[in-house]
C-alpha cells in the first residue's frame, strides 16, 4: 500500500512539474513573439496599434495559465472543490436524517 502511495505522489508531482514547465515555455514564447509583433505592427501599420489585442489576449491567458500551474486560482482550487463536496454531502445527510 505504501508503494502505491509513493507512486501516486510521484505521478502527481510529475504532472505538477509538467504544468509549471508548460507555463515557463508559454512565458518564453510570449516574451519572444510579442516584441516581434510589436516590431511588425509599428513598421508596417504604425497608425493602428493592433499588437495590443495579441499582447492583452495572450497575456490574460498566460496569467490564468500561471494561476493554474501554481495553484493560485482564486476561489476555485482543489481545496475549494473538496470543501464544497463535503458541504453538499453534509446537507444531504442532514436532510435524510430528519
Amino acid at each position: 500500500m505504501e508503494n502505491y502511495n509513493e507512486q501516486d505522489a510521484y505521478k502527481r508531482a510529475r504532472k505538477k512539474v509538467r504544468e509549471i514547465k508548460g507555463f515557463y515555455i508559454n512565458v518564453v514564447c510570449y516574451c519572444t513573439i510579442i516584441p516581434i509583433l510589436i516590431y511588425v505592427n509599428l513598421t508596417f501599420v504604425p497608425e493602428f496599434h493592433w499588437f495590443w489585442f495579441s499582447a492583452l489576449g495572450w497575456g490574460t491567458g498566460l496569467m490564468f495559465h500561471g494561476f493554474s500551474a501554481f495553484g493560485i486560482v482564486p476561489g476555485f482550487s482543489k481545496d475549494w472543490e473538496e470543501r464544497k463536496l463535503r458541504e453538499f454531502m453534509e446537507k444531504e445527510n442532514n436532510i435524510y436524517k430528519k
